[in-house]
């Protein structure tokens, strides 16, 4: 087999008997890193560490990798209002958690004949929620449902921090006006002191 020193210098061909012999001279292991090699090549190492510094590396990549929800929706196409104002608040919410939402059509007997009735409620949809989503895949008809994914935008999942902001800092201006108001004098005390000075002089 064809050697590799520790420090990546080639050592050259070597019986495996003595490339076991060279590694555990230098107290390290003995690895096969390319068995399909003509002739295969071993490399001396401290098996030990590099696993865990792979382990490592492994754990750094998953950290890094974005992990994608998909959530899903269904409605039909003669949704009620009331109905269709939750289902777009579940959509409003799906999305500010950073989710993509896959929106489906269910059509049911002659509601298939209308198609289009479906696409102007998803992109009706869409409409509703472009601050937040943005139309990944366009409705498209599968079968007797007609489905579209709508993704995140970057202001998804910010406004609501926002919106509690503003909502704190409204809270505290009108605590302060309240405070400003206490501390403020009523225009009730001036009369009785006008009262007591007029009796004096009678």
């Amino acid at each position: 087999m064809r050697l590799i020193d520790e420090d990546g210098s080639q050592v050259g061909v070597k019986q495996t008997s003595d490339a076991l012999e060279y590694a555990y001279g230098k107290n390290l292991d003995l690895v096969e890193v390319a068995p399909q090699a003509a002739p295969p090549v071993a490399r001396v190492m401290d098996y030990g560490k590099f696993r865990y510094q792979e382990e490592q590396k492994a754990k750094l990549a998953r950290k890094h990798q974005s992990q994608v929800h998909v959530k899903e929706i269904k409605l039909r196409p003669k949704i009620a209002t009331q109905d269709y104002e939750t289902k777009k608040g579940h959509v409003v919410r799906f999305l500010n958690q950073r989710a993509k939402v896959k929106v489906t059509i269910m059509f049911r007997g002659r509601e298939t004949s209308h198609p289009e009735r479906g696409r102007d409620l998803l992109m009706r949809l869409a409409e509703d929620v472009k601050e937040l989503g943005i139309v990944e895949s366009p409705p498209l008809l599968d079968g007797r449902n007609m489905v579209m994914v709508l993704g995140p935008t970057k202001n998804a999942g910010v406004s609501r921090d926002a919106k509690a902001e503003d909502i704190q800092s409204s809270q505290e201006e009108i605590q302060g006006d309240r405070s400003g108001e206490a501390a403020a004098p009523t225009g009730d005390a001036e009369p009785p002191a006008r009262e007591e000075v007029r009796e004096a002089q009678a």
